[in-house]
């Protein structure tokens, strides 16, 4: 695992971890602050699963730009070796 992924993991865990305290602190029943806690942990799931997919989506772009550069440099690379030799064959 990456050290991005590691800290967004953190934050999320820390997050997570400060946000049932701060209910439990509250002077509620706990019937509701268990339901509390349950929908904040929810919304927090669906925003952690958001970030992996943004993140998923942004890696497979990089991966395709990276990958139709490499594709240009080699044609060029090979267009190259071919004059290269072109013209060697004529010395």
């Amino acid at each position: 695992m990456e050290n991005s992924s590691k800290i967004i993991l953190g934050l999320l865990g820390a997050a997570a971890a400060g946000i049932a305290v701060g209910m439990l602190m509250a002077p509620e029943k706990g019937s509701e602050m268990r339901k509390k806690i349950s929908e904040k942990m929810g919304d927090l799931s669906s925003h952690a699963n958001d970030l992996v997919s943004y993140g998923k989506d942004k890696l497979e772009e990089v991966v395709n730009s990276v990958t139709k550069q490499a594709d240009g440099l080699l044609q060029d690379a090979t267009k190259r070796t071919d004059h290269v030799k072109a013209n060697a064959s004529h010395v």
